[in-house]
């Protein structure tokens, strides 16, 4: 049995019973409430427009449903249209598509919500305006050999081989003409990459000798190809390079938005791309529109790398110190092992340096520009995604893993900056199967991460008069009116803004900055010329980084991930690292082999001015890249020479004194941190997860229980609070907590948290009063409700069965009722029940099993709504007569009636592009489409027994 802390009001004698829990003598008063909530605090959505084929009367109705259930934004995001309405698809950025757009942000200033925009119809950024000269391309090496006294009689030529992908079907490359843009039925082409055959230009021709020779031959070819050059003595190995046009189109593009991707590493490329919508925006009100936002770079999930620019070689001249074009064949992988290393680093380095700055800085500058901000997912670019996301103004996640993460949160902790969002719930199961309850598990993990700005992925945009179940997105869990669960949108949503309301506020609590060794990286061997860097993924694998990362996360350490380029800014004051006005207790260097000599300058420097700098395992050995290599080299030398190391007897931790601080050398991470005199929240060898904030002198812990088990007991906090405040983000309960004082430093609170139940815990550094926090405990044994239950389908479709009365609770679709098993909606269970015996507080009601939502009421009152995975509820005593009525409402998923709808044959599929895509083999059709035709019905209902059990308040001792 699982006793919750769930707090309802109470008679006031029972308060004062209650506060006899506080052992410390009070003398400050104490208002708990939920903050204020603002649109920014409320969860978002992404708003496909599919077709952007919408109406000003669609638009405002819907987003009065939207605000309605809780939404307090939607980010536009135009995508691939709907079959059979052509005639309404508006063009990208056209004045009407830009009427529309004045609409939603008129509409969205009465409703008190913020739009932002997607920059692109689709994603990566890319459209029709995207010319050869902008969009992303690829370097293709060529090798000829040649032997002294001859000449290459070959010409210097390539022609790229014709390419054409495209979603769903087969295109014949002699349906297509060129330019891509001039094609007619783009949406039915659904082209992801074409390339045309044609001949490439050449970047270089050199020759190197086996003797060790160099020479740029690029000016001795002629327009033909032909090389007028006679080899010298020697055997001669000619590289020939050639730019190619790497055709990847922006993916699952609206009408208008169909194009090339832009070359991301060309600051001319991006500044032609955004004149379109300078050009798109005149003469037009965009007040209200808050962000511009790019939806990942995604650009290489095609044939082929996009790793080059036509200024590369100049690039990579002014900013590694020598000409790449003497070092190709270890560019190649033809030389030396470390000679490639060094080079492939170099080259890497130089790529991921244009994209932030030919790219993320730009257009950031341009967005403020405007008047606007910026939201950037950054993940999976072939940079340091740390560096991308710090010159975001609103970094976005996505994914379920903490260690990805934590890497745009962590770069909005160093730079000081609000917010974090996530693109959340994007594929949690198939489709249709998705409860609000897995969302939520997904949300926590989220905000556990650092993230504190929720993006639903999304809703459809749907028209009034389109049948069920309207419009819907490829992917997903569909978040929009049509889904059965809709009903219990805003409890989820409340619970998201409730959470919010803290997690925007104050500034990160973490003690730890991680430092990312992305040069060990950047010189490891591989297939592809770049690296996408996408959290600590199995590329990580094996490295003392994800390690220490996931250690640190189970141990409960708090820490965030820093990069050189922000190490560079940081400062040391009281013994503390200094950054984006948050204070670090020390700065931990995963074993890393390369290290730049101003990354290892700065850590002597803020060690000699008080700062702790542990380092794991050993030193940097070593240098990256090639150029003036020997000074550099010796430059690392002399710096770890002025790192002198001591042995301490009793740990073995190598301890070295330089200046006001120190550094810490070994290779036990506890050991390590705990000299760092480094925070450790043993909460999480209860199974529970946190995540900690300042705001003025409290300290906020949001705290979720992850485990499949309930808690409840004594946890110790990491604070020398003498008072806290508890709060119940789902019910919206709150109260002071019961705590008893450990150390100077630290505190006990007691918790009841069910499974997958989450709290916020507010501590003061004065004590305080107030209304006490409700626990539980079992008064009696649980007593199951006996008797007749009547259940009556109240909405949902194809169609409402036939009320039916039973005593035995199990899935709806076993009843012989007919439209049972099609039906999904919501069903109410009723049933009469007196009054239990004895005296109690509340009354525990316990569900079995619940697929997959329910509502509660007693004698007309409603009493709370349960996602799962806990359902379980305290009736207060005071709701209860002699003989009362329980009424639960379930809410079952979408699957029944989509699968009903496939077997039948009634075609709901009728999207260009993506239409719509399976997560599970299993559920692919013959027409490599999703299907559920095959599908039994899904569980629906209350399974089991309802029971009550008596529970009284406790003091916990």
């Amino acid at each position: 049995m699982n006793f919750l802390a769930y707090r309802y009001y109470l008679p006031d004698k029972l308060l004062r019973v209650v506060a006899l829990a506080f052992l410390i003598s009070t003398n400050v008063s104490a208002q708990l409430a939920w903050p204020a909530a603002t649109y920014e605090q409320k969860p978002w959505s992404r708003w496909w427009w599919m077709g952007s084929a919408v109406n000003k009367k669609d638009l405002t109705a819907l987003m009065e449903q939207y605000q309605k259930a809780g939404l307090g934004g939607l980010e536009i995001t135009p995508i691939y249209g709907v079959k059979g309405y052509e005639d309404q698809f508006i063009e990208f950025l056209s004045p009407k598509w830009m009427e529309m757009l004045e609409h939603t942000l008129q509409e969205a200033k009465r409703l008190n919500m913020g739009i932002d925009m997607a920059q692109a119809s689709g994603w990566p950024f890319g459209g029709p305006w995207v010319t050869d000269e902008d969009a992303c391309k690829y370097i293709v090496c060529q090798t000829y050999t040649v032997k002294g006294g001859e000449s290459l009689k070959d010409p210097v030529q390539f022609t790229q081989k014709p390419i054409v992908r495209a979603v769903g079907h087969t295109v014949k490359m002699t349906e297509l003409v060129e330019p891509v843009y001039k094609n007619k039925n783009l949406q039915a082409l659904a082209l992801d990459q074409v390339r045309f055959e044609k001949p490439l230009p050449l970047q270089a021709l050199m020759a190197y000798s086996d003797k060790g020779d160099a020479l740029n031959l690029t000016d001795k070819v002629g327009a033909n190809g032909q090389l007028n050059w006679k080899a010298p003595a020697g055997n001669w190995t000619l590289y020939a390079l050639f730019q190619g046009w790497h055709g990847k189109m922006v993916e699952r593009a609206g009408p208008g938005g169909e194009g090339n991707v832009i070359d991301h590493f060309s600051g001319t490329a991006t500044k032609n791309y955004l004149q379109q919508f300078d050009k798109a925006f005149q003469s037009h009100n965009l007040t209200g529109l808050r962000a511009f936002f790019n939806d990942s770079y995604e650009v290489d999930d095609a044939q082929g790398e996009a790793n080059w620019t036509p200024l590369f070689l100049q690039e990579f001249q002014n900013r590694r110190g020598y000409d790449l074009r003497q070092y190709l064949p270890a560019l190649f992988g033809k030389d030396s092992e470390e000679q490639n290393q060094r080079v492939r680093s170099d080259y890497r380095e130089t790529l991921g340096e244009l994209l932030l700055e030919k790219y993320s800085m730009e257009w950031h500058t341009w967005a403020k520009d405007h008047g606007r901000i910026n939201r950037n997912q950054a993940h999976g670019s072939p940079a340091n995604i740390l560096d991308l996301y710090a010159v975001s103004d609103i970094p976005e996640i996505e994914g379920v893993d903490i260690l990805r993460i934590k890497f745009a949160s962590s770069a909005a902790h160093v730079m000081g900056k609000k917010l974090t969002s996530s693109e959340s719930a994007t594929w949690l199961n198939e489709h249709f199967l998705s409860s609000l309850g897995d969302v939520k598990q997904a949300l926590d993990l989220f905000m556990l991460g650092g993230v504190n700005h929720i993006f639903y992925h999304g809703t459809n945009y749907s028209p009034a008069n389109e049948s069920w179940p309207g419009w819907l997105f490829y992917a997903a869990v569909h978040f929009h009116p049509s889904n059965p669960f809709w009903k219990d949108f805003s409890t989820l949503n409340t619970y998201v803004t409730r959470c919010q309301s803290f997690l925007q506020d104050g500034k990160s609590d973490n003690d730890v900055l991680v430092y990312f060794p992305i040069y060990d990286m950047y010189a490891e061997a591989g297939k592809r010329t770049v690296q996408h860097f996408d959290g600590l993924g199995a590329e990580f694998n094996g490295t003392t980084l994800k390690a220490d990362a996931q250690l640190m996360v189970d141990r409960g350490y708090s820490y965030d991930f820093i990069s050189d380029r922000q190490i560079a800014n940081l400062s040391s004051s009281a013994n503390l690292l200094q950054t984006g006005n948050v204070a670090y207790q020390t700065l931990l260097i995963p074993e890393a082999q390369l290290m730049p000599i101003a990354t290892l300058e700065k850590l002597i420097e803020l060690a000699r001015n008080g700062a702790t700098i542990a380092i794991h395992n050993k030193l940097p050995v070593d240098v990256p890249g090639l150029g003036n290599l020997s000074q550099r080299q010796k430059a690392l030398k002399d710096l770890l020479q002025q790192i002198s190391f001591k042995t301490t007897e009793s740990t073995g931790l190598q301890i070295a004194k330089v200046g006001k601080g120190m550094i810490l050398l070994g290779d036990h991470l506890d050991q390590l941190l705990t000299a760092a005199h480094v925070r450790r929240e043993t909460i999480t060898d209860a199974g529970l997860q946190y995540i900690r904030r300042k705001i003025g002198d409290r300290t906020v812990y949001f705290v979720v229980n992850r485990t499949r088990k309930p808690f409840a007991g004594w946890t110790t906090l990491q604070s020398p609070a003498q008072s806290a405040g508890i709060y119940n983000p789902m019910t919206g309960k709150l109260g002071l907590a019961t705590l008893r004082k450990t150390t100077p430093t630290s505190i006990e609170v007691y918790l009841q948290l069910a499974p997958g139940e989450s709290c916020l815990l507010e501590e003061y550094a004065n004590v305080v009063s107030g209304k006490s926090y409700d626990y539980y405990q079992p008064a009696g044994s649980a007593k199951p409700l006996a008797g007749e239950w009547t259940i009556h389908f109240a909405e949902g479709g194809p169609s409402l069965p036939k009320d039916i009365k039973t005593t035995t609770l199990k899935s709806w679709t076993e009843f012989p009722a007919e439209g049972v098993k099609a039906f999904s909606g919501t069903a109410t269970y009723s049933i009469s029940f007196a009054k239990p015996d004895g005296k109690a507080d509340g009354y525990l009601l316990s569900l079995d099993s619940v697929y997959t939502h329910a509502r509660i009421e007693v004698n007309g009152q409603p009493v709370g709504t349960l996602l799962g995975p806990s359902y379980e509820i305290v009736i207060p005593a005071t709701l209860l007569k002699a003989q009362n009525q329980l009424q639960i409402s379930v809410t079952n998923l979408m699957a029944n009636r989509i699968a009903d709808k496939d077997q039948k044959g009634e075609r709901w599929q009728k999207f260009y592009n993506i239409n719509v895509s399976a997560r599970r083999k299993e559920n692919v059709g013959t027409d490599g489409v999703f299907t559920a035709a095959h599908w039994q019905p899904q569980k629906s209902g209350i399974v089991g027994q309802v029971s009550l059990t008596p529970v009284q308040l406790t003091i916990p001792k």
